[in-house]
């Protein structure tokens, strides 16, 4: 049996991102992977008719292109291609208009009205700071800051509900409708403190690098970072699941790309007790459903404009948002739930045959459900596209189980790797100094449920490898020094 450095357990994109900056540090490493193909939460598929490209889970990879990890990889020589669309987002509206977020800060708020230049003394210092800024909040929290000022300057407003956000700097509908639908993303009542972090980092990217989708699917995102691997050395072993120490070959240190659960799991007994209680303590938040459809033309969008850019919000009004995210959190489904949608095909045409698109939609609901919002979801796109359902010829749906089942990285369908709210931001899966190691020696998470969470940028990995490597006897100094994203890109 071979002797590793260090091997890998799930090959998503945080743990191919952990075996890249070991083996750049000249480490002997090996992925090991459950499924058949690699990717975790970034695959694609022919999930409804043959020819039809879908991304089962991420798709808009916003934080992607601009994660400083995966922005020092040669990801392009290895097929990786980025595709912007002109807009970042659309959010449609009941009066047959529809909130664009354009890459310009102040063409998005020409059409913002009396909020414009609200609007732009908001986003305009923190897309102009975006290198710094995302350097400081994709990963753990940097003590001291290396950008004091500009931290405190988003921490003050970012520590906020968005809902009091939207409400208290904004006085139309629209800006309010715009900055709820990017602070839903946190898949939390928008009155929760810190959903407005969201708001603020996802709006700032969309500005500073735009919303796009990678050529081909998702699973090019990750197929590029695999062969990138084994162009360092490193090697992967699908159908491989790993249930107990006992499947993992001898290794100095183990990188986990799971959930906690999965941890208690897999290392049972070998945990001491008191960490082990509060792995079993960490807080999952809500699932979602999902719904993938095969059409046989663009969505018929009231407002025109949607089509100018592949993500849309459909919510309508901050009221109707903040609503719907409270029922959710309280255990119910909304009768008119917020949707996250994406239309890949405008922009990336060889995902389906000619003149056909995918859609790809979901919405939130309560951990661990089994209801079908399917019904739901269609009512909300046909209230701002009506015709829509006449252009449907196929769909697949996954329940919030489902998508557990799916990636059992989801609890309960939580896509976010766990409920990312105040106290848990700051200690995930666990209060420790580094929050990446475990009690264990040479044991390590280095999945979504650790800083900076959810998202596939791969700097959960990376910051994991770098916890990892002092026990490998390696310099940290040894890995790639990546550069700050730019704005502009």
């Amino acid at each position: 049996m071979k002797r590793y450095d260090a091997v890998i357990i799930g090959a998503g994109p945080n743990g191919l991102s952990a075996a890249i900056a070991l083996a750049q540090a000249g480490c002997a490493v090996l992925v090991l992977e459950a499924k058949e193909t690699i990717g975790g939460g970034c695959r694609s598929a022919e999930l409804t008719l043959p020819g039809f490209i879908h991304d089962p889970c991420a798709t808009i990879h916003s934080l992607g292109v601009t994660s400083p990890f995966f922005r020092s990889l040669p990801l392009k020589k290895y097929g990786l291609e980025w595709i912007f669309p002109p807009a970042s987002l659309a959010h449609p509206l009941d009066d047959g208009s529809a909130v664009i977020l354009e890459r310009s800060v102040e063409k998005t708020s020409q059409s913002l009205g009396e909020d414009g230049k609200a609007y732009q003394r908001l986003f305009s210092p923190l897309v102009e700071n975006w290198g710094k800024l995302s350097k400081e909040l994709l990963g753990p929290v940097p003590i001291p800051p290396r950008h004091p000022l500009l931290l405190a300057r988003f921490g003050l407003i970012a520590l906020r509900p968005a809902a009091s956000v939207a409400a208290g700097r904004f006085k139309g509908k629209r800006a309010q409708a715009l900055f709820a639908g990017l602070g839903a993303h946190s898949i939390q009542p928008l009155d929760n403190i810190m959903t407005a972090a969201f708001g603020l980092m996802l709006g700032t990217s969309a500005h500073a690098a735009g919303w796009p989708v990678a050529r081909g699917g998702s699973q090019m995102v990750v197929n590029a970072l695999a062969q990138y691997l084994v162009s360092l050395g490193g090697e992967i072993a699908t159908n491989h699941p790993v249930k107990s120490q006992a499947d993992l070959p001898d290794t100095t240190v183990a990188l986990f790309d799971v959930a906690p659960k999965q941890l208690l799991e897999i290392m049972g007994d070998r945990l001491p007790d008191g960490y082990r209680e509060r792995l079993k303590r960490y807080r999952y938040g809500p699932g979602v459903f999902k719904v993938d459809f095969a059409l046989d033309g663009p969505i018929p969008w009231k407002a025109a404009d949607c089509l100018r850019a592949a993500t849309a919000h459909l919510g309508g009004t901050l009221e109707e948002i903040i609503q719907g995210e409270r029922a959710v959190g309280e255990g119910e489904h909304p009768q008119h739930p917020f949707v996250l949608l994406a239309q890949q095909t405008l922009f990336d045409p060889r995902r389906a045959p000619d003149g056909k698109h995918t859609v790809w939609a979901y919405c939130h609901v309560p951990n661990g459900s089994t209801v079908d919002m399917t019904e739901r979801i269609e009512a909300q796109i046909e209230r701002f596209a009506p015709g829509f359902r006449d252009r449907i010829i196929a769909k697949a749906t996954r329940s919030a189980v489902e998508i557990e089942a799916y990636n059992p990285n989801y609890i309960g369908g939580d896509i976010n790797g766990g409920v990312q709210d105040l106290t848990q931001h700051f200690t995930r899966p666990t209060a420790r100094i580094v929050p990446y190691s475990t009690p264990l020696e040479g044991i390590y998470l280095c999945s979504s449920s650790t800083p900076p969470g959810g998202g596939v940028h791969g700097m959960s990995g990376y910051f994991a490898a770098k916890a990892a490597l002092s026990m490998l006897g390696k310099k940290a100094s040894a890995l790639i020094e990546f550069q700050p994203a730019e704005a502009g890109l």
